[in-house]
């Protein structure tokens, strides 16, 4: 049986990444039709299909995916392997893609630009999305996620921070309704709250399970609108804490409860984990954010 060529591997694992044929032909420096050339002789020589064709561009089917993780592995060690070479081990350098959920960008980014500010042969990927992005097939370096501890096997998992909720109006809104003075007076005001009503968020089932349907005024499913929401005075709503100390415009309804809190965790994978570039980013990470459990 003839043997894959790393040229065409490579290829493909660009290809995985970006989604496109001409993605993948930039990144590489080569005409679209060699990375064709390539998909269709390597997909030939492993006498599997790697990709699924669509008019959005190219999915991984799930030999392409094992291939992506062989191909991510390889790519850097073979980076590390060619930085000692060179008498360069200590450089953080490179590409590094995290990975998190919608709503924790004005965290992440100013981190993500002053980890390049220290490190500028870094190159940032940024991703957010409502899927989970598989570590075990090389989609991210680093993952940030909330909610209960990742369970899955060969991902390296540690706390992160603990994001303190509490409930808060702005002062306008106060200026016009007043505070609601107990529970049984929430059905006189106005609330915000997601418009998922399966949200995981413990802090939104307290607000179902406490306040009528009839005074929820504002729904919607990005994080950042219904905060937006709250601060232009819809109605009442969750803010993490550290967001609502650093605005003098809001004011605090409800403290934040220790039942509320929202748990982050940072999530690698084992294979990468011990990389040069990903423990100066962890390290960075993890320093940042002691100042988001307020």
């Amino acid at each position: 049986m003839p043997q894959a060529n790393w040229d065409e591997i490579r290829t493909a694992f660009q290809v995985a990444r970006l989604g496109t044929v001409s993605g993948a032909a930039e990144v590489l420096g080569v005409h679209h039709a060699t990375v064709i050339r390539h998909i269709d002789a390597l997909e030939k020589t492993l006498g599997a299909k790697l990709f699924q064709r669509h008019a959005r561009g190219y999915t991984p089917t799930e030999a392409g995916r094992d291939l992506l993780l062989v191909a991510q592995t390889t790519e850097e060690q073979f980076a590390q392997m060619s930085s000692r070479i060179k008498g360069q081990g200590e450089v953080v350098a490179g590409e590094l893609t995290v990975t998190t959920i919608a709503g924790l960008a004005d965290l992440l980014v100013p981190v993500l630009a002053a980890f390049q500010e220290q490190f500028p042969l870094v190159q940032v990927r940024f991703l957010t999305d409502m899927r989970v992005f598989r570590l075990d097939y090389g989609e991210a370096h680093v993952a940030i996620r909330a909610g209960a501890a990742p369970e899955e096997p060969d991902n390296v998992v540690q706390p992160l921070a603990q994001i303190r909720t509490g409930l808060y109006a702005s002062r306008a809104y106060v200026d016009r309704r007043g505070l609601p003075q107990d529970e049984a007076d929430f059905a006189k005001h106005r609330f915000v709250c997601t418009d998922n009503a399966d949200s995981r968020a413990p802090f939104y089932r307290w607000l179902r399970h406490h306040v009528p349907d009839s005074a929820i005024a504002f729904r919607g499913t990005e994080p950042a609108a219904l905060e937006a929401a709250v601060r232009h005075g819809a109605g009442i709503g969750f803010v993490s804490a550290f967001r609502a100390k650093a605005d003098p415009d809001l004011v605090e309804v409800l403290p934040p409860r220790a039942d509320w809190d929202s748990a982050l965790w940072l999530v690698t994978h084992v294979d990468l984990h011990r990389t040069r570039k990903v423990q100066a980013f962890l390290g960075y990470l993890k320093e940042v954010s002691k100042a988001w459990s307020v």
